[in-house]
């Protein structure tokens, strides 16, 4: 796969990627990062909105799973919570997780999709493995060290504005 830093789809939040969007672009599989994806790294106390979102994605027949970097026990414990799947230590922009979650439900990557904060972290590697890479904004740029990262990030941001999410 070429290395690409541009997202195939951007929008401002997780919550605003809908069922029947997913089904008209054949996504089956939708992997979603963890920290500042679904909450903010300061808490793993999802909104209501975010509660109704994955209730909502449970029964549309769309299998989800989480793929984080994370290393600590804070993402496998959301996930038993919340009912969800989890692939952790994923390495992302490397292809360790991806490919692990492609294998765990055999979807090819054509259709599967991986929703991120991260250009550098999640769109490469998604891109890397021919999983289509949706950005959303970060929950939360709560420290100077996330705050730069999105400074640059911003030239790839601005080469695909023309990216947003459609429905």
């Amino acid at each position: 796969m070429p290395l690409s830093f541009l997202p195939a789809v951007m929008t401002d939040a997780l919550t605003d990627i809908l069922p029947s969007w997913l089904m008209k672009q054949n996504i089956r599989l939708l992997m979603l990062d963890f920290d500042n994806t679904i909450v903010p790294y300061t808490t793993c106390q999802p909104t209501k909105q975010m509660l109704s979102w994955l209730e909502m994605m449970r029964n549309c027949g769309i299998v989800v799973c989480v793929v984080s970097n994370s290393h600590n026990d804070r993402v496998p414990k959301f996930c038993q919570q919340y009912g969800l799947d989890c692939i952790t230590h994923a390495k992302k922009p490397f292809s360790k997780g991806i490919m692990q979650c492609l294998a765990k439900y055999d979807i090819p990557a054509s259709q599967a999709a991986l929703v991120g904060d991260q250009i550098f972290t999640d769109t490469l590697g998604a891109n890397g493995c021919g999983v289509r890479a949706i950005l959303v904004k970060a929950i939360d740029n709560h420290n100077f060290w996330l705050k730069a990262r999105h400074v640059l990030e911003m030239p790839f941001i601005l080469l695909a504005k023309n990216r947003r999410l459609s429905q």
